[in-house]
């Protein structure tokens, strides 16, 4: 529009116009790398980052949570990110899992969000903006009897957000947080739901198998699962009790609950062998192969975009 109304310029327009086109292409072609391309940063550089904030006051929008503990809490999330928890008796379990993936691969871009988030009260992450409840920011930094997750501001800030912002079929009856909300179906986290929030996030390529109550059609666990850990990142999406009982002999009806972070696969005999993170550490736990299949409800490899690679 702006071209039209200004036809002062009509003695230049072979070089106006190509002025424009260059910028136009410039971002054009930023905008296309950065839609083909998964960010990436170092631990190394978030921390530098994380140094300079010394200063860091008071939020008027999270009045609960200390702005010292609230870094010490960033800090700890990036130094040591598998000691990240979802809490006791919560249901942060999709969160905390997809927390797996920024921690290891892009520290930087989680310290910048989360650092505007606690002093404006909003933020762009990836593909959403987030400005949460009046109710979410008093409650963050107040959630107590969690274990861990008690005395780790920024997670319950970051998991309270992440709730309050993405819906699934599992929220529609209780969209709004209230007290005591997050040990109900305010904060679940379905399949779908999951897949899109690490997509829209954290532009990964995402690539799934399964669905909430309907096994993957999966005829080689452990090839699928290895080749998997081969593209990239793997959440396993099961049966949480089924997961940690004694007896793998048998198995009663089953819904999955809980995801987990594939990290090694190794064939053992006549049994396989899967160590995982789900939340605070690795567990090494050996498994039938017929029961494997059972409990898995879902397979989510999440893959680095790059330039050359669509």
């Amino acid at each position: 529009m702006r071209l039209k109304k200004n036809i002062q310029y009509v003695f230049y327009p072979s070089i106006i116009s190509l002025l424009i086109l260059g910028y136009s292409n410039k971002v054009a072609a930023a905008d296309k790398r950065n839609a083909d391309t998964t960010p990436h940063t170092t631990q190394k550089q978030a921390l530098q980052f994380l140094e300079i904030q010394t200063n860091l006051e008071a939020s008027k929008f999270w009045p609960n949570v200390n702005p010292v503990t609230y870094l010490q809490n960033l800090k700890k999330n990036v130094e040591y990110p598998l000691s990240m928890h979802e809490g006791r008796s919560t249901n942060f379990c999709g969160y905390a899992a997809l927390s797996y993936h920024p921690l290891h691969d892009d520290p930087l871009s989680y310290f910048t969000f989360m650092l505007k988030l606690y002093k404006e009260g909003k933020a762009v992450y990836g593909k959403e903006y987030f400005e949460p409840s009046k109710p979410v920011k008093l409650a963050a930094g107040t959630l107590t009897f969690k274990g861990e997750l008690d005395v780790r501001p920024a997670d319950q800030l970051w998991f309270l957000a992440l709730a309050d912002h993405f819906k699934g079929y599992l929220n529609t009856f209780n969209r709004h947080y209230n007290i005591g909300d997050e040990n109900k179906f305010w904060p679940s986290v379905n399949f779908a739901k999951y897949n899109r929030m690490v997509r829209n996030l954290f532009n990964y390529k995402v690539t799934s198998v399964g669905a909430d109550l309907i096994r993957p059609g999966i005829g080689d666990i452990f090839t699928y699962l290895s080749e998997g850990l081969q593209k990239g990142t793997v959440t396993v999406y099961l049966s949480n009790p089924q997961l940690y009982k004694k007896n793998h002999s048998g198995l009663k009806l089953s819904i999955p609950t809980h995801y987990i972070i594939l990290t090694d696969i190794h064939e053992a005999d006549d049994a396989i062998a899967i160590t995982y993170w789900d939340y605070a550490g690795k567990t090494r736990q050996l498994f039938p192969e017929s029961f494997l299949k059972k409990i898995i409800f879902g397979v989510s490899i999440a893959s680095k975009r790059t330039t050359n690679a669509k």
